[in-house]
């Protein structure tokens, strides 16, 4: 019964589930539907106020419209509504109204990351002096991020579209691809964009890449590349928990 109940709820053509009604059928199918209609309307709501810029970018007709197809597939699994939609990137990647945009998931992605780094864990971020206490096997090290670090990675300025539409960032425009860090060291969550090797450098370190195999995949992009730089801005960010040597894991 409540599985029939879901499906009815996530579908607008459904008929009330059986048994629902008994003798008062038609009422019962007036109120399911008004009922159906208020859940729709709440779940779409969430994703509008969690993805502001997918919704800016579109327009709210449109976000509306598409949002409302990822509700009839995809329910919540929390009853926390802010959580709702961590797949909804994916949702508009194959969503073919909005290929239109090809950068829109991405952009819907970074919005997925930020609420994912609001709700992570807390942890205490190292600081910049960290780096000298790692001495001459500083390059076997690896990089323990902290629980709310996000990664976006886009072909596109899917970075400087979210920018452009913060208020202290407001008109600012980027172009080509850029790999997004999302972290929240303390009560904020801040969103660094990179581009070219210092993409390429954080990539490898998140995947669980050493700092000399991430500064090897940085420097194939671009020799100029600074892994020591590169290092202390991470940490300037908030961004790193630990270093980690190979005995230590």
């Amino acid at each position: 019964m409540q599985q029939a109940f879901a499906r009815a709820l996530s579908d607008p053509e459904a008929a009330i589930p059986a048994g629902l009604g008994g003798r008062r059928a038609a009422q019962a199918q007036r109120r399911f539907a008004i009922y159906r209609n208020n859940v729709t309307a709440s779940l779409i709501d969430a994703l509008q106020e969690s993805f502001p810029v997918t919704a800016a970018l579109v327009g709210e007709e449109f976000f509306r419209a598409m949002a409302r197809e990822f509700v009839r597939c995809e329910r919540p699994r929390s009853q926390v509504l802010l959580c709702y939609g961590d797949t909804f990137p994916d949702f508009i990647a194959a969503f073919e109204p909005a290929q239109a945009l090809p950068y829109l998931a991405d952009v819907a992605r970074i919005e997925a990351a930020w609420i994912a780094a609001y709700h992570a864990a807390d942890a205490e971020p190292l600081g910049p002096a960290a780096l000298a206490a790692l001495g001459a096997d500083a390059g076997a090290a690896r990089v323990k991020l902290l629980p709310s670090v996000r990664l976006a990675v886009s072909q596109f300025p899917a970075g400087s579209i979210w920018l452009a539409h913060q208020a202290e960032h407001a008109g600012e425009a980027g172009e080509g691809p850029e790999t997004v860090l999302v972290v929240r060291p303390a009560m904020e969550v801040t969103l660094r964009v990179m581009r070219g090797a210092e993409g390429v450098f954080a990539t490898a370190l998140y995947r669980g890449g050493s700092i000399e195999e991430a500064a090897a995949a940085a420097l194939g992009a671009d020799g100029s590349f600074d892994p020591g730089t590169a290092l202390v801005s991470l940490l300037t960010q908030g961004a790193v928990l630990a270093f980690e040597m190979e005995n230590d894991r």
